[in-house]
């Protein structure tokens, strides 16, 4: 699979996230206490030294492109993962940059700038996941990526008809928390997205089972084969 694209914008966010650590240590020395967590209303509730503080954020970054670029080398049905591509650079790119936008908040968080971050947060993963719903729905059956359970893995009717589900609720979840967030209550927005975790998490294991469950050309559980290869 052709991941530069991918790279390209890992190794510009890492970058980015490794001079505003630099910047911020430079400010406030590397032994200084800055906020690493927030609570649901915005207030800092734990704390670590700068220089610890500063690479949690770029450690997760590096460890997240590390492990978008192992998965197409360990994929079984590597062919039908090559053929979403798109939807995987993209989702895998958009993880990444919401990295980004972390590590700039929490050193400005820690340089005393007063932020909203519940807000940010929501607002952030409301974004991600609208990007997330409109590529999922052109993922191809795989282990790794997508929508998988026991159903989706062993038909490809469940599997494309889940994606197809579970992209439009990813889409409308992201909606509701961009929306909720812009209101400004945090409560809400936090059990919005409690919600909706449970509604995408049930919605997926049911539908793909009663797809399944009435589709004649259903396998056995995890089998099949990528799409295009010899029968």
């Amino acid at each position: 699979m052709n991941l530069r694209s991918f790279y390209r914008v890992s190794a510009i966010v890492l970058v980015i996230q490794v001079a505003l650590a630099g910047y911020g240590l430079w400010l406030v020395g590397p032994d200084a206490q800055v906020p690493v967590h927030w609570g649901v209303q915005g207030e800092a509730d734990q704390w670590a030294t700068a220089i610890v503080g500063f690479a949690i954020v770029p450690l997760i970054t590096a460890g997240i492109v590390a492990l978008f670029a192992l998965v197409p080398r360990i994929e079984p049905r590597r062919r039908n993962l090559e053929r979403s591509a798109p939807a995987y650079r993209t989702t895998a790119s958009a993880v990444v940059v919401f990295l980004g936008v972390a590590q700039a908040v929490v050193v400005l968080a820690s340089l005393g700038d007063t932020l909203p971050m519940a807000g940010i947060v929501g607002f952030g993963i409301g974004l991600l996941f609208v990007v997330m719903g409109n590529v999922l729905t052109t993922v191809r059956s795989n282990f790794l990526f997508g929508v998988r359970t026991p159903w989706t893995l062993s038909s490809d009717l469940a599997w494309d008809r889940t994606q197809r589900l579970v992209g439009r609720l990813f889409v409308l979840a992201g909606l509701t928390l961009i929306v909720l967030t812009l209101s400004g209550n945090v409560e809400l927005v936090v059990a919005a997205m409690v919600v909706w975790v449970v509604v995408i998490l049930v919605a997926s294991f049911a539908y793909s089972y009663r797809v399944w469950k009435h589709d004649p050309d259903k396998r056995g559980f995890g089998a099949g084969r990528d799409e295009g290869s010899a029968a």
